[in-house]
């Protein structure tokens, strides 16, 4: 892709810390965050809401040398989300195959993906708007396909909801879960697959396609009447036992991680610039600012330039 694209000095730039030297940016409101938690409590709002008040401030700073895709996010209305789901797919040019990288997927169309600081467990992702730049941060302790699952919940927050902030609460999160099991794993696409009846083994295999969750595909496969009550109550019970409910044995290989900022990072150490600089301009140490990184960029942002070998280096383009 072309993007994230550097973008050099310019002689009419301010310099550095006179951007940063404006006012403080507010918190994020409360009311305008559409939160995923593991428990039903509603999370202290506090300390992640303070990490969503950073974000927007190191995107700042990144737009004012790179060129980022701009938000390009449906505008749906109010329709059912399997419905919602299909909508999406269409205008992304999706048709019913698997979804790609969720995390590459959401930054191709302008939504900043930030990752939570394990401090920050009881949350399990938040999506919120500001301005008209939409942003979710994602919990990487979890297993890399229920972090694909929280994506796509939160992108559909993001187009369902928008900045309806009436719609919340129990209803906003099964039409978000609902969107995200709709957009993961298409009816076409899971009826073309599996089996009615399908047992425990076909499941496990057949999670793979879509790299979803056993009990993801489980219950798209009871909602698409592939298994009835019973068998779907069944099934759940002995991924239970399996160990499939609180983790993913045997699942993804790699988690995914954010293309956008592995290339900012790898551009900027290219010119010389080492991530505690770039920290030190927006006024944050070092570990605030990996924090909201962690588990989302193969770039070591924190010490010594390293990156993973597995990860090819890729050259930014510069603007003229």
């Amino acid at each position: 892709m072309g993007w994230p694209r550097y973008w050099p000095p310019h002689p009419h730039h301010p310099d550095p810390e006179a951007v940063f030297t404006g006012p403080e940016i507010d918190e994020l409101p409360a009311e305008g965050i559409w939160w995923r938690a593991r428990s039903k409590t509603r999370p202290a709002l506090s300390t992640p809401r303070a990490a969503g008040t950073l974000a927007p401030l190191l995107y700042d700073w990144i737009e004012e040398r790179f060129r980022l895709p701009v938000a390009d996010l449906p505008s749906l209305g109010k329709p059912d989300p399997e419905t919602a789901a299909e909508m999406v797919r269409t205008t992304w040019v999706l048709g019913s195959s698997p979804a790609p990288n969720m995390v590459h997927l959401l930054e191709a169309h302008g939504v900043r993906v930030f990752s939570l600081a394990p401090d920050y467990a009881e949350v399990d992702a938040f999506a919120v708007w500001r301005g008209r730049t939409p942003f979710v941060f994602l919990n990487t302790m979890k297993s890399a396909e229920r972090s694909r699952f929280d994506a796509a919940h939160e992108l559909g927050h993001l187009v369902m909801h928008g900045t309806d902030r009436e719609c919340a609460g129990p209803e906003a999160e099964r039409q978000a879960n609902d969107f995200a099991s709709a957009f993961l794993m298409p009816a076409s696409s899971v009826l073309g697959h599996m089996p009615a009846g399908a047992h425990v083994d076909q499941i496990l295999k057949g999670k793979a396609i879509w790299n979803v969750s056993a009990m993801a595909l489980t219950y798209r496969m009871h909602d698409l009447g592939l298994l009835t009550d019973w068998q779907y109550r069944s099934a759940c019970t002995e991924l239970s036992q399996r160990g499939y409910r609180k983790a993913e044995p045997e699942g993804m290989q790699k988690r995914e991680t954010s293309q956008v900022l592995t290339k900012v990072f790898q551009g900027l150490r290219s010119t010389g610039m080492k991530p505690a600089a770039v920290a030190a301009e927006l006024g944050l140490t070092s570990d605030e600012m990996n924090k909201m990184l962690f588990g989302l960029t193969m770039t070591m942002v924190g010490g010594g330039g390293q990156r993973a070998a597995s990860e090819p280096r890729r050259a930014l383009s510069l603007v003229p």
